[in-house]
């Protein structure tokens, strides 16, 4: 027991090393004090513990979160300071519509953006940040927007671009990609102690260097907005900072605790990350999450338990108290270096790469890619929670229909077209709608199978329901006037593989015949039907 506590402490400490340098660079993104960023990290790790339940996930700012947050902040009104003050009551909305999801046990909903999206938005975002770091690399001052505004703006002031400055980011950003063949050495601790001790030893301002600057942790203010107006306004802007935290933190939670034999709540999480949000906001901090890049590296230190992200949040407590003379020396280049450094892995092609040899869902990846480099961040992340949406509304509204035929002799029945040796039955056809029939696509589907049944020779029409558990006031009328429509050409529909909440709804929408005529397997259905029209010949369909 005492090796374990002591092997948490070591992890704990190793975290603090990573949180503390990424931290500081994620709170320059945002465009806020970097003691901010240390203050999110001590209160919302913190409250996490007292909720939350993974043992291995680190409650921090993250990359996608301080990107987001940047966005939001220029679209309130005001000048800098203005928003800057703002910036802690939106943190508020993002931990009360966490609250708010989990106290409504919501936390399904991580799964309506889906996995491709999220890669596709990933890279869009790592691009973004990394462009944005570029002006800080060069030693020059740049005005925000756009990444072409950036590029742009970094071309025209090339005459004023310090060769030192972009000498020691690139040679900070080099000793952090050999350094990460050393999984235990914390790389970015070490690069950043590094440019404390060349600020000491450097008057490095005087060669076009320029430092971080002063951290402070400041108590908590309470300057929050009163009027509804604006707290409508925030609550929209943290929608999309929230959906992306939660996403990213349920992912890092999720395929950790499968690591490891773990299990977590999706909706205890949720309020764990609410509360920790609420925490760091009134700490004057920023949005917090269960980052990947912190996750594993307490995973890989060998965390056994929460002590080390205990651990972690008292050293950061610690370094913010005492070390902030030593955070204030940091050269920008560096720091711009770390963040680089940490984005490296979104940059790599292989998901992607993956979606095209699968050729499944590439072009929505892409595309989620390409609304963050076009539309910029927040607008990127709501076109790609659209996107997401509308690509499961148009598969929903959209599904594939299978003929299916009868396996030998046996009581499998499985698609025709992707099974050759399957044979269809004379005087039988049979149709399996291959998602579930809901109001957006019931009559669209039924009309498709009703227009191939009048086709054929077939007097009866088996209507596989096995991907419908449940139907909707919409389907449930649909297929009461398609069995009725058929009837009138001569056809006799018999429902198979019906769910019992599907035979309830179909009683109580008055089709109790049909209802009770139902069967639970599609051999049952075939066997129902006129036995002189089932041999198991070949039919015309």
């Amino acid at each position: 027991m005492r090796r374990l506590a002591i092997s948490d402490v070591l992890a704990g400490l190793a975290v603090a090393g990573l949180i503390l340098p990424e931290g500081v660079a994620y709170a320059g993104i945002a465009g806020l004090p970097p003691g901010r960023a240390l203050a999110a990290g001590i209160a919302g790790g913190l409250a996490y513990l007292a909720v939350g339940r993974s043992r291995f996930a680190v409650l921090s700012p993250t990359s996608s979160s301080a990107a987001i947050l940047a966005a939001a902040l220029a679209t309130l009104p005001g000048g800098p300071a203005e928003r800057t003050g703002l910036a802690s009551a939106l943190v508020v909305a993002v931990g009360v519509i966490f609250i708010g999801l989990a106290a409504f046990r919501l936390g399904s909903l991580s799964g309506f953006v889906s996995r491709p999206v999220l890669r596709g938005f990933a890279f869009g975002l790592a691009v973004t940040i990394i462009v944005k770091q570029l002006p800080k690399l060069f030693g020059v001052t740049v005005s925000g927007g756009p990444i072409w505004s950036i590029v742009g703006g970094l071309l025209a002031t090339r005459e004023g671009w310090r060769i030192e400055s972009l000498a020691l980011g690139m040679l900070a950003l080099g000793l952090l990609l050999a350094l990460r063949r050393v999984p235990r050495v914390p790389g970015a601790l070490v690069v950043l102690a590094g440019g404390i001790a060349l600020a000491f030893a450097v008057d490095l301002p005087a060669h076009g260097v320029a430092l971080a600057g002063p951290v402070v942790l400041a108590m908590p203010g309470f300057a929050f907005p009163i009027d509804f107006a604006t707290w409508a306004r925030l609550m929209q802007l943290a929608a999309p900072i929230a959906l992306i935290v939660f996403a990213e933190s349920w992912g890092t939670m999720r395929g950790l605790a499968l690591r490891h034999g773990d299990t977590v709540s999706p909706n205890r999480e949720l309020a764990a990350i609410g509360v920790a949000n609420v925490a760091a906001a009134l700490a004057q901090g920023m949005p917090v999450g269960a980052g990947f890049s912190a996750g594993s590296a307490n995973e890989s230190a060998g965390a056994a338990s929460r002590l080390a992200a205990l651990t972690a949040a008292l050293a950061l407590l610690l370094l913010g108290l005492f070390a902030g003379p030593l955070i204030a020396r940091i050269p920008d280049p560096v720091l711009a270096a770390v963040v680089i450094g940490a984005l490296t892995h979104a940059l790599s092609p292989a998901p992607i790469v993956t979606l095209f040899r699968i050729e499944r869902d590439q072009w929505i990846a892409l595309a989620a890619a390409f609304g963050v480099l076009g539309l910029g961040v927040l607008n990127g992340m709501l076109a790609a929670i659209a996107l997401s949406i509308a690509q499961l509304l148009y598969r929903l509204s959209h599904p594939s229909i299978s003929v299916l035929g009868q396996v030998a002799e046996t009581r499998d029945y499985v698609d025709v077209a992707a099974h050759p040796d399957a044979r269809p039955l004379a005087g039988v056809v049979i149709f399996r709608p291959n998602a579930p029939l809901i109001f957006a696509n019931a009559e669209a589907v039924l009309r498709q199978i009703g227009s191939q049944a009048r086709a054929g020779s077939a007097r009866t029409v088996v209507l596989s329901l096995e991907e419908s558990d449940d139907l909707d006031s919409t389907a449930a009328e649909v297929i009461g006037e398609f069995c009725a429509a058929l009837g009138k050409s001569g056809r006799y529909v018999i429902l198979a593989r019906v769910h019992d909440r599907v035979r309830q709804v179909l009683a109580a929408a008055g089709q109790g015949a049909l209802a009770g005529a139902a069967t639970f397997s599609v051999a049952d259905a075939v066997a129902s039907a006129d036995q002189s029209s089932v041999s198991p010949a070949a039919g015309d369909i």
